[in-house]
C-alpha cells in the first residue's frame, strides 16, 4: 500500500471524496494500489511519499502542466513576483499586459476577464453571456466544469430522473428552479442543434462549445452553431480550457478560422499555476459592468506572471507542434502494437489528448489491468496521454517498449480468460460520460 495509500485512506475520513477533483482520485486510475500523493515533480516524473520515481504518461496535472512540471522558466517569474509582493492593495501590472497579449494572439477579441479556475472562468463567461442577452437559457456542448449552470441540466421534474443526461454527474444540490436553463446538444449534428436551438431561440442567451476535443469539428457544423447564434443575436462562448495552447499558441479556435463572442481559457496557459482567463469582444465583454463579478484572489499577481512567462515560452520554442508530434507518436505506437498482438482498441482525441479504449465487453477491466501493469514497470499511464514540452523521444521510445510487452500480457490474459485473476484490486471507477 505505501505511504500515500495510508495518507489517502486517512484523507477519505475528513476530506469529502478525498480529493478536491474527481479525475484526481485514485479509484478512476487503480483502487487502493495508485500513488495517491507525490512529495516532488520535474519534467514528466514524479516522486511518490515512498520515494519511488514515475514518468508520466497519463494527463501531466490533468492538462495543466504542457512545459512540464517545475519548469525552471515559470518558476523563476514566479520566485521574483512573490518576492516582490504577490498581493497588495493595489493591482498587479501584468494583469494589463496579459490582456494585451491575449487580444494580440487573439485579434476578434477587445477585453479581458480573470479567475483562477477554468470552471469559475466559464461561470463568470456564461453571467456575461446573460447580462448581454438578457436571456437566461444555455446551450452548450462538451464538458464545463462543476457549477449550477452546467450541472442543472441534469435536473428533472421527477428527482429519479436526475443524472439521465449526463450520467455520473449528480445534480445534488442544484436548485430546482434551474431546470431546463442549461440544454446539451450533441457534437458534430447540425440539424440536432438547428432543432433544439430553434425550439429556445426566444430565451436562449448563450451557446457554448468545446471546438475540439475527441473528433475533429466539422465546417458545417462549426458554420451552423456560428450563423445561428449571430444571426439571433445569442453569445457565442467557446471553451478552450482544454484545448487551448496544444494545436496553436492561443485558441484551438483560430485553427478553424472562428471568431466567437467570448473564448475561456485556463489549464495550461500557465503550467501549473492557478489562472484562467475570459475574453470576448468589446460589446460582449462590457456587459460584465452591468453585474457584480468581483474576487479578491483574482488580483494576486502570481498567476499572470506565470502564464506570461508560460505563453511566451510556447511562442518562442514552438511548443504546439512538439505536442502534436508526440501525441502522433503515441497513437501510431498503440495502434501498431495493438494490431501485433491482436488486440482490439480504437482511437480518439486530437495528437495533443490522446485516447485509446479496449473494445470488449470487459473493457473497465482491462484499462485497470493496463494500469496495474504499467505502473510495476514505472508509468503513471492509463488509456489517456496529454503530451507536454518534457515527454521526449527517448520517453516515448521506452514508453512504447513497455506498451508492447503490457498489450502482449493482456493479450495473453484475454486468450486464457485469466483477466479477472490477475487484477490485484478493484476495477477502476468509469468516472462520467461526456457529450463529445
Amino acid at each position: 500500500m505505501g505511504k500515500s495509500q495510508d495518507l489517502y485512506t486517512k484523507a477519505k475520513r475528513i476530506i469529502p471524496g478525498g480529493t478536491q477533483l474527481l479525475s484526481k482520485r485514485p479509484e478512476m486510475f487503480l483502487p487502493d494500489l495508485w500513488p495517491a500523493y507525490y512529495k516532488e515533480a520535474k519534467g514528466c516524473e514524479i516522486i511518490d511519499l515512498d520515494g519511488k520515481k514515475y514518468i508520466d504518461m497519463i494527463t501531466m496535472g490533468i492538462g495543466a502542466c504542457i512545459l512540464g512540471y517545475s519548469d525552471d522558466d515559470v518558476n523563476g517569474a514566479v520566485k521574483e513576483a512573490i518576492d516582490r509582493g504577490s498581493m497588495t492593495s493595489l493591482n498587479a501590472p501584468e494583469e494589463v499586459e496579459l490582456a494585451e497579449l491575449l487580444c494580440e494572439l487573439h485579434p476578434w477579441a477587445e477585453m479581458v476577464r480573470y479567475t483562477r479556475s477554468g470552471g469559475e472562468a466559464m461561470t463568470v463567461a456564461i453571467r456575461i453571456a446573460r447580462a448581454k442577452s438578457k436571456k437566461d437559457k444555455v446551450m452548450f456542448c462538451g464538458y464545463h466544469g462543476w457549477h449550477d449552470w452546467y450541472l442543472s441540466t441534469n435536473l428533472a421534474e421527477d428527482s429519479a430522473l436526475d443524472g439521465h443526461l449526463l450520467p455520473g454527474l449528480e445534480p445534488s444540490g442544484v436548485p430546482r428552479a434551474l431546470t431546463d436553463t442549461a440544454i446539451p446538444f450533441l457534437y458534430n449534428d447540425p440539424k440536432e442543434f438547428l432543432t433544439a436551438a430553434n425550439a429556445y431561440k426566444k430565451s436562449l442567451g448563450a451557446v457554448v462549445l468545446e471546438i475540439v476535443r475527441n473528433v475533429e469539428p466539422t465546417k458545417e457544423f462549426l458554420e451552423t452553431v456560428r450563423s445561428f447564434t449571430r444571426e439571433n443575436n445569442i453569445v457565442f462562448i467557446v471553451d478552450e480550457i482544454t484545448a487551448g495552447w496544444r494545436l496553436n499558441v492561443g485558441g484551438a479556435h483560430l485553427k478553424y478560422d472562428l471568431k466567437p463572442d467570448i473564448a475561456v481559457f485556463a489549464k495550461g496557459m500557465s503550467n501549473g499555476y492557478p489562472m484562467a482567463a475570459i475574453i470576448g469582444t468589446r460589446d460582449v465583454m462590457e456587459s460584465a459592468q452591468e453585474t457584480f463579478i468581483s474576487s479578491t484572489y483574482w488580483t494576486e499577481r502570481i498567476g499572470p506572471t506565470a502564464a506570461l512567462a508560460t505563453i511566451k515560452k510556447m511562442a518562442r520554442l514552438k511548443v504546439a507542434d512538439h505536442l502534436i508530434k508526440v501525441g502522433k507518436m503515441i497513437q501510431e505506437g498503440w495502434k501498431s502494437i495493438a494490431e501485433k498482438h491482436g488486440l482490439k482498441i480504437s482511437l480518439s482525441g486530437i495528437y495533443p489528448l490522446s485516447h485509446f479504449n479496449f473494445e470488449y465487453e470487459n473493457s473497465l477491466k482491462l484499462k485497470t489491468l493496463y494500469t496495474q501493469i504499467m505502473l510495476d514497470k514505472g508509468y503513471l499511464a492509463s488509456n489517456v496521454f496529454y503530451s507536454s514540452l518534457a515527454h521526449t523521444e527517448n520517453h516515448i521510445k521506452k514508453y512504447l517498449e513497455n506498451v508492447e510487452s503490457t498489450f502482449k500480457e493482456i493479450a495473453s490474459h484475454i486468450s486464457n480468460n485469466t483477466v479477472d485473476i490477475s487484477l490485484k484490486g478493484p476495477v477502476s471507477h468509469s468516472g462520467f460520460k461526456r457529450l463529445n
